[in-house]
């Protein structure tokens, strides 16, 4: 072996593993992923570094020289992660719970992949994933799309409903703003943001598939999508055609990244070669080949609805509901908008009638059912239920599509069979419609006959849209909580070393201790570092509890933050952690929950503890039940700051089976204090 000029050995260079962890609130699950990925690595003989993006921020960030040295990436993430910086480089992508639960498979997988550039690309990492959760890599580019898409309706939606409101005249051309009049301006601006609202859901759907070359196409395609004109339709494919171009362009471009290229074309390929590539084929697909059946649909479905009128006004108003309802402003929804509209023209206002009733139904019901179950919805989803309840008073069914577009499968057949039953009712009653336009608007301004009828037909859609929606979320949230992964995970001592191929191992010299990933560090130095007995006290900590219900257990921990002072609204605190749970399970597995609420029902960060010796059950993502409860509760003004970075060492503290037992094992509070004085650590304050 050479020798230095000292004579002092050099040993050959050890296994480097980088690691990025990251949930989608970045407190809890990011940073026991990490500990675990660190104790795999270690007992496997690696040396890693972690990078955790969690809601203090990105901590631990790789320096080049680590990524050139790296052997293996392992991205162990429910959020976007710019892949960019390492290409060429082994590496595996997949849920944040394949990191607490699997992680020297992980790691063993990484070490097994095809070095990007070569037989795979850096984006094939999302596919890895997709191999495993195609489901939830669908889901999450899904809701990418929704997530920018949302400000767009919200803005368009709410601003079209004001100038309506203020400054809309009824006349036989429908509800109308007079020319030159500043609500007109205010109007045309709100169009524009319901213009732009497709395109930008395709293009985020089409950037989280494929990166930063997707989203060009992306949008491009989604306004060919939703713009008839380019291969002859009266009207568009809607926000469901936007859905589809988001796809399409991000696989189309996710296939064109994995073709080997000559280095120096390599550098111009995702701001050139693969845009107009992707554009031109996805673009010219819809144009060519999509367009005109759907345009052949339309027709037919015109003439079908035509032939309803008269002796089967009830079948009529059922149809003409539910397609109001099925894509909210899209093309079915824009076929029966038609329809109605031609008959009025032809004397015949009754259709537009049933159409009216319809239109408000999907935003109305869907904005109650974020109301009367508010568990069952994300913050932002609430948020756009409040704005849909607004914006259907004022007919514009599409203040409905933040939710449909998130829940599909629930969302969409609610506001079908609401549609449907208020059209119906509509029909029977006999209420007409002398202007093209919907919603409760349309009645204050006198164009409705039958108006008690309509407010029936309108409040049983509603109703009927309300209960079923919550009713199928129900069902589908207890399925997943049913559904999660239950993988037993191997103990670090344990790790199987033996399933990492040989080939795929770089040469590395006899398994070296490693220390553990570095602290997160505080946002600032401080004369006296936080530790989580800051946070937690005596009085805010229970042995051996009663209570064997998630809820329950969540409410007793809220109460006793409310007997220190700390908690002023113990509801809302109550609330915002069961609210958290609807984005995935805080049980973590071995018998470990930490729920965890951002509320300004709380003055102040605070901890809670309680230990059940029967289990509660938590939809813990190995089916285990939890009988240790951490609760954390912080105001939202307090987001990202020290504390965070506390309980991320509390988070991996729990990790450690020695300091778990020493806490199964406290008689009183003050002995579970005493554990986390021994094992957690005070932060370290940022390096200066």
């Amino acid at each position: 072996m050479p020798a230095t000029p000292t004579g002092s050995t050099i040993a050959p260079p050890t296994v480097l593993i980088l690691a990025i962890t990251a949930c989608p609130t970045g407190i809890a699950h990011t940073y026991m992923a990490a500990e675990k990925l660190d104790a795999a690595a270690t007992a496997l003989g690696y040396q890693i570094k972690v990078e955790t993006h969690g809601s203090v921020g990105v901590e631990g960030t790789f320096s080049q020289a680590d990524i050139e040295r790296a052997d293996a990436i392992v991205i162990a993430a429910d959020t976007q992660i710019d892949l960019a910086r390492f290409g060429g480089k082994r590496i595996v992508s997949t849920r944040v719970a394949d990191g607490i639960h699997r992680p020297a498979e992980l790691i063993a997988e990484a070490l097994a992949a095809s070095p990007t550039g070569t037989a795979a690309a850096t984006e094939d990492a999302p596919t890895n994933a997709g191999k495993r959760d195609i489901g939830g890599f669908i889901y999450r580019a899904l809701m990418n799309g929704v997530s920018y898409m949302i400000p767009f309706v919200v803005v368009g939606g709410l601003l079209i409903a004001i100038s309506l409101s203020v400054g809309g005249e009824a006349t036989p051309q429908g509800l109308v703003i007079p020319e030159g009049s500043f609500w007109l301006t205010i109007n045309q601006i709100g169009v524009l943001g319901f213009t732009l609202m497709v395109p930008i859901l395709s293009g985020f759907i089409a950037y989280a598939i494929a990166d930063r070359p997707g989203l060009a196409p992306g949008m491009i395609c989604g306004w060919i999508a939703t713009t008839g004109a380019f291969y002859n339709s009266e009207s568009g494919a809607g926000f469901i055609g936007g859905i589809v171009t988001g796809f399409l362009v991000g696989f189309v471009a996710l296939g064109i990244k994995k073709i080997p290229v000559h280095r120096f074309i390599k550098p111009i390929m995702p701001i050139l070669v693969i845009p107009v590539i992707t554009t031109l084929v996805v673009g010219g697909l819809f144009v060519l080949a999509l367009g005109q059946p759907i345009s052949w649909v339309f027709s037919s479905m015109t003439d079908f609805l035509s032939s309803l009128d008269g002796g089967s006004v009830v079948v009529l108003g059922l149809i003409l509901g539910a397609m109001v309802a099925f894509d909210m402003g899209g093309p079915v929804n824009k076929t029966a908008f038609l329809f109605g509209s031609a008959l009025i023209a032809s004397g015949n206002p009754g259709p537009m009638g049933m159409v009216a009733a319809a239109i408000a139904v999907p935003p109305l019901g869907m904005g109650l059912a974020t109301v009367i179950r508010r568990r069952f919805f994300t913050p932002v989803e609430r948020e756009a239920g409040i704005a849909a309840l607004f914006m259907g008073f004022f007919g514009i069914t599409e203040g409905a599509i933040p939710l449909a577009a998130a829940r599909p499968l629930q969302v969409i057949p609610a506001n079908v069979l609401g549609g449907a039953v208020a059209g119906a009712i509509a029909a029977i009653a006999g209420v007409t419609n002398a202007v093209p336009h919907g919603g409760p608007i349309v009645a204050v301004f006198g164009a409705v006959s039958g108006v008690p009828m309509y407010f029936v037909a309108i409040l049983a859609g509603v109703l009927v849209t309300a209960l079923v929606s919550v009713l199928l979320i129900g069902i589908s949230v207890r399925k997943t909580a049913t559904d999660a992964p239950t993988a037993a995970e191997p103990a670090a001592e344990a790790a199987p070393a033996a399933r990492i191929p040989a080939e795929a191992i770089p040469a590395a010299a006899p398994p070296v201790s490693v220390a553990p990933v570095a602290q997160a560090a505080t946002a600032s130095a401080l004369p006296k570092p936080k530790t989580v007995l800051d946070y937690i006290n005596e009085r805010t900590i229970v042995l051996d509890i009663e209570e064997t219900d998630r809820d329950a257990v969540i409410r007793r921990l809220a109460g006793l933050m409310k007997a220190t002072g700390i908690v002023v609204d113990e509801d809302a605190v109550v609330q915002a952690a069961l609210d958290r749970e609807l984005i995935s399970t805080t049980g973590i597995g071995e018998g470990i929950a930490i729920p965890h609420a951002k509320s300004d029902g709380a003055t102040a960060p605070i901890l809670a503890f309680a230990r059940s010796a029967v289990g509660v059950d938590w939809n813990s993502l190995d089916e285990k039940p939890a009988h240790l409860i951490f609760m954390i509760a912080v105001p939202e003004a307090a987001a990202g700051t020290e504390h965070l970075k506390v309980l991320a060492q509390l988070s991996r503290s729990l990790m450690k089976p020695s300091f778990r037992a020493s806490i199964e094992m406290a008689a009183t509070p003050a002995d579970v204090l005493a554990a986390l004085a021994s094992s957690v650590r005070p932060a370290a304050p940022a390096p200066l």
